[in-house]
């Protein structure tokens, strides 16, 4: 058996690596706001650090650049929207109770955060130039894909309708929406978030073949 030093001693190099992690986690929180006003072009670590309390130092001792540090931020703001759905899927009971649970929760992320949203696309766009986001990125459709999946599925399940369209399709169908109707919000469209609703009702009504209620 190992002794009780050697098992501390596999323990030191884990426990650096999990504090390295968490630091890295604190800094890509609060870096995020910074990011998100700037956009991928206008930002670098320099000019986080001078919208933040961070220094440039510490900044490029925990991200080898710009590009590591907005992929941090990234997924940990879309890791969270993902828990938010979960939890609307989680809680419904009846198809109307999942819809308005999932409505609200829509129209609240594309109101309360859209320059969190902006910069995401900024970020996928940017993958289709530089190869360096592309793993990222893949990674993260892939979480936003199986969040649409679920949210799906649980409406199959609710309606007893079955699941028509494929996953990759139903996430085209309902990030195509948002990001359209993400870009008429920061126009300044003052409806666009009961749009969005209104059109991602009609989306799912229409897949499980639900008829809406007159009035």
């Amino acid at each position: 058996m190992a002794s009780q030093r050697e098992k501390q001693a596999d323990r030191v190099p884990r426990t650096r690596v999990d504090k390295f992690a968490e630091r890295r986690a604190e800094l890509g929180e609060a870096a995020l706001q910074t990011l998100a006003t700037l956009g991928y072009a206008r930002t670098s670590l320099r000019e986080i650090a001078q919208n933040s309390v961070f220094s440039h130092g510490v900044l490029h001792y925990y991200f080898s650049d710009k590009v590591d540090l907005i992929v941090c931020s990234v997924r940990q703001y879309k890791a969270r929207c993902v828990t938010r759905y979960d939890r609307v899927t989680a809680d419904a009971a009846s198809y109307d109770q999942m819809m308005e649970g999932f409505l609200r929760a829509l129209g609240d992320t594309l109101q309360g955060e859209a320059h969190m949203h902006r910069l995401w696309y900024d970020l996928r766009a940017q993958a289709l130039f530089e190869e360096a986001f592309r793993a990222d990125v893949t990674a993260i459709d892939k979480s936003l894909e199986n969040m649409v999946l679920r949210i799906m599925t649980r409406f199959s399940e609710l309606a007893d309708a079955p699941l028509a369209l494929s996953p990759s399709l139903l996430y085209a169908l309902f990030d195509g929406l948002f990001q359209q109707h993400l870009l008429r919000h920061l126009s300044g469209d003052a409806g666009a978030v009961d749009a969005l609703r209104a059109d991602a009702r009609a989306a799912i009504n229409t897949l499980f073949g639900v008829t809406a209620p007159a009035g």
